[in-house]
């Protein structure tokens, strides 16, 4: 069984900002979520080849995301290297991505609050580049790609959702190996 999540935060004000990267990935090629309360979470359940596969979006908002994330893991028993996070990165150009797995939150809350609630950094991660261009983060963050920003980044779904479904089928060694030496 895999666990796929995708980080943002919930309501509309926040639908297309850099930091819902994570729900916009998820979002491009599933679609089919159903509020799960106990899991607090928007939440599907697929079978892709033989492999069941989780899909969610805490509702937690970004801060709190580990507290989802957990609640998942614990309900199915997933293993935390069953376990892909997709999460915006202002350190990568719109456009770009990297995978990695034992790496700190680099100032990241929602990557935080699931090392904390996990205890452990060993998950995979598609860091997904939102770029940096000022110095006030809570509003870069927070605020809407541009029209031009959105094209580079949405071109690339495609490449993010073959990457996850490597994850699925392959697990984290032969996606990193295929995958690492692309940059989008």
């Amino acid at each position: 069984m895999k666990l796929i999540i995708g980080l943002g935060n919930i309501g509309k004000e926040y639908e297309k900002t850099r930091h819902n990267v994570g729900f916009m990935v998820l979002d491009s090629f599933t679609s089919n979520y159903k509020e799960e309360k106990k899991f607090q979470s928007y939440i599907t359940e697929e079978v892709i080849g033989k492999e069941k596969v989780i899909f969610a979006k805490p509702t937690t908002y970004m801060n709190l995301s580990g507290i989802a994330v957990k609640k998942i893991m614990d309900f199915y028993k997933i293993k935390v290297e069953d376990i892909l996070i997709i999460q915006d990165d202002m350190d990568l150009k719109i456009g770009t991505y990297k995978l990695k797995k034992n790496s700190s939150a680099g100032g990241h809350n929602g990557i935080k609050s699931i090392i904390s609630s996990l205890q452990t950094d060993s998950f995979f991660r598609l860091k997904v580049g939102i770029g940096h261009e000022t110095n006030d983060v809570i509003d870069y963050v927070l605020g809407s790609f541009s029209k031009t920003e959105m094209e580079k980044l949405t071109k690339n779904f495609p490449l993010y959702k073959d990457i996850v479904m490597s994850f699925i089928r392959d697990g984290i060694e032969k996606t990193e190996l295929h995958y690492s030496h692309k940059r989008g």
